[in-house]
């Protein structure tokens, strides 16, 4: 099924990118976690082939063709060449590598493109620690992840490899008959089982409130209840998880947009965010909080609102530090 099929199907109605300037970069930004600077990084690829995700409009960011491998690497050169300058490439402590959709789908970005990026984050970025790459669980090889550890391991001190995936809601029903995720439990655990035992890390996507069923109280729970199930992962496993919590902004073209223009949604309101956070006090995990929508939301349609900007400041707080005095 193509990508447009899969698209319609799943009742989205944006159109693909197709004038993105060849070599640049989709987007990039900064975030400042515990661990030190860090660049969100989003190349220009091919759209994600899963495509049916509720919520989801980043594909629209993406084309629906596919981008060959000198395309991407012209991105990477642009990056290193024209975007970080020295100081930023020499403080770097984590760099999160995107597409919108799945880095590790061979179909959708190049293998010989992301060994060039490894080669030129070697080179440029010696202060590195993690190197972040998002995937849909189904596209991860440990074949290719092994070469890509080893990779990291060359450069003097080595980077640690995490894993991103998107879980988005606990709620089994919620998450994949409503959400249309396609990931099941023991999809996710047997994912967590293999990285843990090659010691890499994970990084876990959740949405708070992600579909128009949920009230604000069941969003709460959801996320309370996925800090208590990955801090037993995480036990369990002696693996580092950090979970991504990002409140659900309205992106224009999908279903959750239509059911916003017909009063069946509102995004989550940013009290209750940190109302389910400070459920992982004392867990093993980490959370970090995104706060950017990436501007994708439609008008009305982000989880900030006027009034908000002292909770804003709390949570970049509380992502740079973990400190959950900051919440209460």
């Amino acid at each position: 099924m193509s990508i447009e099929t899969r698209t319609k199907k799943a009742g989205k109605t944006y159109a693909f990118t197709e004038d993105h300037e060849k070599g640049k970069l989709a987007q990039f930004w900064f975030q400042h976690p515990p661990e030190g600077l860090t660049l969100f990084l989003v190349l220009y690829t091919q759209a994600c082939r899963w495509s049916k995700c509720l919520g989801c409009n980043l594909p629209s960011k993406m084309s629906e063709h596919h981008v060959p491998f000198s395309d991407i690497m012209m991105q990477i050169d642009y990056l290193f060449n024209n975007v970080l300058d020295e100081p930023e490439q020499k403080n770097l402590k984590k760099i999160i590598l995107s597409n919108n959709g799945s880095v590790l789908d061979e179909a959708t970005f190049s293998t010989t493109a992301l060994m060039y990026f490894i080669a030129k984050m070697n080179m440029h970025c010696p202060a590195l620690k993690v190197l972040s790459i998002e995937t849909r669980v189904e596209y991860i090889d440990l074949a290719e992840l092994e070469v890509l550890s080893r990779a990291l391991q060359e450069k003097n001190p080595p980077t640690q490899l995490e894993i991103a995936v998107g879980f988005e809601a606990f709620d089994e029903t919620i998450r994949n008959e409503h959400f249309n995720k396609g990931l099941t439990i023991e999809e996710f655990e047997a994912m967590a089982a293999m990285l843990a035992s090659y010691r890499y890390h994970l990084k876990v996507y959740f949405m708070m409130k992600p579909v128009p069923q949920m009230t604000e109280e069941a969003a709460i729970h959801d996320i309370e209840k996925a800090i208590q199930y990955l801090d037993k992962i995480s036990e369990k496993h002696g693996i580092p998880i950090n979970m991504h919590l990002n409140p659900t902004y309205v992106a224009s073209g999908t279903p959750l947009a239509a059911a916003f223009e017909k009063g069946d949604y509102s995004p989550p309101l940013l009290q209750n965010v940190i109302r389910a956070v400070l459920a992982g006090q004392n867990k093993r995990i980490s959370i970090y909080v995104g706060l950017n929508d990436e501007g994708l939301a439609v008008p009305g349609g982000s989880f900030l609102r006027p009034g908000d900007e002292t909770m804003v400041q709390q949570l970049e707080k509380f992502n740079q530090t973990q400190d959950y005095r900051l919440l209460t």
